[in-house]
């Protein structure tokens, strides 16, 4: 089994997603994991797919 590139890591006040090949946070803070977007980035990687869960996980933060 490869090593995951993108992995949803806890903070304070919610997750980010850590890009463990850039070595870097990724996208924004999130209150609830996004599961579905981590999945889509480590699998297909869709932009238009990626694109709306990114639409959907930042309204819920309002």
């Amino acid at each position: 089994m490869s090593r995951r590139r993108y992995v949803a890591r806890g903070v304070p006040g919610g997750y980010r997603i850590w890009d463990n090949r850039g070595r870097r946070w990724w996208g924004d803070h999130y209150e609830l994991c996004p599961d579905e977007l981590l999945s889509e980035l480590n699998g297909k990687a869709d932009h238009e797919k990626i694109t709306a869960l990114l639409k959907r996980y930042r309204a819920q933060k309002r």
